[in-house]
């Protein structure tokens, strides 16, 4: 074992080290959920721009520290410090480096695999589902919780959940809500979901997949160390499908309204609990990620549509209900999905100009 760089020792927030041809990446921060920072943004993106160009490199592998999730996302308190101490730009460079390093990931040179456990959500997600390779356990949790506190789906999670079967995409968008690694790869957010046993060991079984391409890993550890998936979310698809293919938030709203299954009550009580604004926002950049079928369009649209909602009212005050203070009761503003300027939005997300 050799050292990947000089920072590898126990206070740094990104792990690297070489075995041989394996290259072995990990978020440190487990504490945190290893929630991202600047620094982590920044050293991951310089390591695997390094094993890119080394031709000693023929496999990379993406974990994450802890038994509670391998990334929780960005550091919220960091970008409520952010917008509320007049830093928007910051916080702007932040989420660019992140995206670009997403970007980066999705059109790695090299084998790339990452593995998802425990909490996954948001940033995470960024790391975790754009991989040439995307391993998931099957307990797992993976969402894009963002509307909960005035934000948007971002990191190409609107690419993602745009690619979910039928109008998952708009349900788990405005919803909020979260799903389990078993279902991630009907989702689209996945490739395989492997035994815990193979998370566990995962370093000790990767000697018999270098040489291959990323399909035909894909293909070799869903046959040596796949787990069965779930059909939870497949069931639910059928009225989520009605109500969610509506054309405007508004509708989705009154559909779910209408219905008499139970879920779809809930659902409609979820939406309404989150920021109008927020669900709004996503509604509209699924659709249009539906439309255009491009990552990299998709995350300059989100960068768009974060250079927006950051001067809102509402993901400062969503940040405040839900992660600062946590008394849950955030006040939105506009306070109803009805109030929201539709038009603005639709401008904003279609918009070729950053």
């Amino acid at each position: 074992m050799t050292s990947a760089h000089n920072q590898t020792n126990n206070g740094s927030t990104v792990l690297s080290h070489v075995y041989g041809p394996i290259g072995h990446i990990e978020l440190n921060r487990p504490a945190k959920l290893n929630a991202l920072t600047l620094q982590m943004l920044t050293e991951l993106t310089r390591v695997l721009k390094v094993w890119a160009e080394d031709p000693s490199i023929q496999l990379v592998l993406l974990t994450g520290c802890g038994e509670r999730g391998f990334c929780a996302g960005g550091d919220i308190a960091d970008f409520h410090q952010a917008i509320t101490t007049g830093k928007h730009q910051d916080f702007i460079n932040l989420l660019s480096l992140e995206f670009d390093l997403d970007y980066l990931i999705s059109t790695y040179p090299k084998p790339l695999i990452t593995l998802a456990h425990g909490i996954t959500m948001g940033g995470g997600v960024g790391l975790a589902s754009h991989a040439p390779i995307r391993l998931v356990t099957a307990s797992a949790k993976l969402g894009m919780p963002e509307a909960k506190i005035g934000y948007t789906p971002d990191v190409g999670g609107s690419h993602l959940l745009a690619n979910s079967p039928g109008h998952l995409g708009e349900y788990f968008a405005m919803s909020a809500t979260s799903f389990a690694g078993a279902d991630a790869v009907f989702m689209g957010f996945a490739d395989v979901v492997v035994t815990d046993s193979f998370a566990e060991n995962i370093l000790d079984e990767l000697d018999e997949f270098l040489g291959l391409s990323a399909a035909e890993i894909i293909s070799a550890i869903e046959v040596l160390h796949g787990a069965p998936e779930s059909h939870g979310v497949e069931q639910i698809q059928g009225w989520v499908d009605h109500a969610f293919s509506a054309d405007t938030p508004q509708e989705v709203i009154s559909r779910l309204e209408q219905m008499v299954h139970p879920a779809a009550d809930q659902a409609a009580q979820l939406l309404k609990a989150n920021s109008p604004s927020s669900i709004c926002g996503a509604f509209h950049s699924v659709r249009e990620a539906r439309v255009e079928q491009d990552l990299r369009s998709a995350l300059d649209r989100e960068l768009r549509l974060a250079r927006f909602l950051m001067y809102r009212p509402d993901l400062a005050e969503g940040i405040r209900a839900q992660v600062l203070d946590k008394d849950r009761n955030p006040h939105w503003s506009p306070a109803l999905v009805g109030e929201v300027d539709q038009d603005e939005l639709r401008s904003l997300v279609r918009d070729s100009q950053l």
